[in-house]
């Protein structure tokens, strides 16, 4: 028998069944909950729908439903809905359809607006009927509390294995897992010599940058462990970058130590992920001499007071182009047209004179190459200093002091009107 909720202006648009599950395992293992999302067609027809005019959105068979950013079935539905081509959209429960209290409100304000009903297997619910979105609403809020249920259950789960040191996580190249689940040295010879020849040259050099120079003058490779993609889990040899040997100097896991918590993970507004480094002292769980290493903790400790001290002359207020001491004009404003960083500011003597020199060396500090170019600063400086001087005409000047006047009047008058008593009315 028909729902009394459908109506004949419900029957001249389309039914919409939206199908979906979380991972690809589940698609493959539980064929009968796909089947019994499937059978929702049934109770469309019931309703009176025809079997032509229905239909069936699957593209997010695999995909979680905690965000609808990657979800381009739901985005599809969300939208046909909006068009008002939707009489009716079904999905055999509320967690199908989102998980995300955000999304599953926006659906049920879109549905009640364009007077499209919701159905799942329960029953049919108006959503512009109040006790029926207020159902709904509750309905969602439950499904997002068990997603947040499973996480934490989960979560708690990992936590209890880091304590231990038990939690396994990707290695780094050079540390593989036996089959009895203990981490220990990559059996590839290669491998650990390029390793043990990183913590050598450094611990001879003192310099991350001066270690990566030495490769490059061996021509020597570095191995990198491919991380996803076909050739998953292969090894590929590359000339180590700067950043990379910073990444094995700066890893704990190399002196044998367990560490959970180097990094968090934030989620972006539009749906993306940023992964957050955190401080050494924020670290969950540190056990060190868990399992064999290429140097010892000890080793270790002494070569991040070294980076730390390294760092601050290539930290990030290098970048950040402050006016600092000296005759330069432009030190801190030059840009290198080769290659777009900052350059930098060295002093030679001329005749008894300090002479500026631009150089850009991001090319030499990063990845231990050759300076990219420098230009003399006698040249740049007074070519700079005579159209500054062209440029500051009486009109200009009266400009710029009639701007800063009124910027200085709007300011007074903001402090009074923030400072002023304000009187409220009985």
């Amino acid at each position: 028998m028909p729902d009394l909720k459908v109506t004949a202006d419900h029957l001249k648009r389309d039914a919409y069944l939206y199908v979906r599950q979380s991972t690809l395992r589940q698609v493959a293992e539980h064929g009968a909950s796909t089947q019994r999302q499937y059978g929702l067609r049934g109770r469309a027809i019931a309703a009176g729908w025809p079997a032509e005019r229905i239909r069936v959105i699957d593209r997010d068979l695999g995909k979680s439903g905690s965000s609808a950013a990657t979800r381009d079935g739901f985005q599809e539905l969300v939208s046909e809905v909006a068009l008002g081509k939707a009489g009716i959209v079904m999905g055999l429960e509320v967690s199908r359809l989102a998980r995300n209290s955000a999304d599953w409100h926006r659906l049920i304000e879109l549905c009640a607006l364009t007077a499209t009903l919701i159905l799942d297997e329960d029953g049919i619910y108006d959503p512009a009927e109040f006790n029926d979105r207020l159902l709904l609403g509750l309905k969602g809020t439950m499904s997002e509390a068990e997603l947040h249920i499973l996480k934490a259950r989960m979560r708690g789960g990992q936590l209890n294995k880091a304590r231990r040191g038990e939690l396994e996580m990707a290695p780094p190249v050079g540390l593989v897992y036996r089959p009895d689940g203990g981490l220990d040295l990559d059996p590839d010879a290669e491998v650990q010599g390029a390793l043990r020849l990183v913590f050598e040259t450094f611990a001879r050099t003192g310099s991350a940058m001066r270690t990566v120079r030495f490769f490059q003058e061996q021509n020597l490779l570095f191995p990198r462990r491919l991380r996803k993609g076909p050739n998953k889990g292969e090894l590929l040899w590359a000339p180590p970058q700067h950043a990379r040997i910073l990444q094995v100097l700066h890893n704990p896991r190399y002196a044998g130590a367990f560490v959970y918590g180097r990094t968090r993970t934030r989620h972006r507004p539009e749906g993306g992920a940023a992964t957050i480094r955190v401080p050494r002292a924020e670290w969950q769980f540190v056990i060190p001499n868990l399992h064999p290493g290429y140097i010892s903790w000890e080793c270790f400790e002494a070569n991040q007071l070294r980076l730390a001290d390294n760092a601050r002359a290539f930290g990030g207020e290098r970048l950040s182009g402050p006016a600092r001491e000296g005759p330069a004009l432009l030190q801190g404003r030059v840009l290198c047209g080769l290659c777009g960083s900052r350059m930098g500011v060295r002093y030679q003597q001329e005749h008894g004179c300090s002479v500026p020199v631009y150089i850009c060396q991001e090319t030499l500090v990063r990845r231990g190459g050759a300076v990219c170019q420098t230009i003399p600063g006698k040249v740049v400086d007074p070519a700079i200093g005579a159209l500054l001087v062209e440029l500051m005409t009486p009109m200009t000047l009266e400009v710029t002091l009639a701007v800063q006047q009124e910027l200085e009047a709007r300011g007074r008058d903001r402090q009074l009107a923030s400072s002023a008593p304000r009187t409220h009315g009985l």
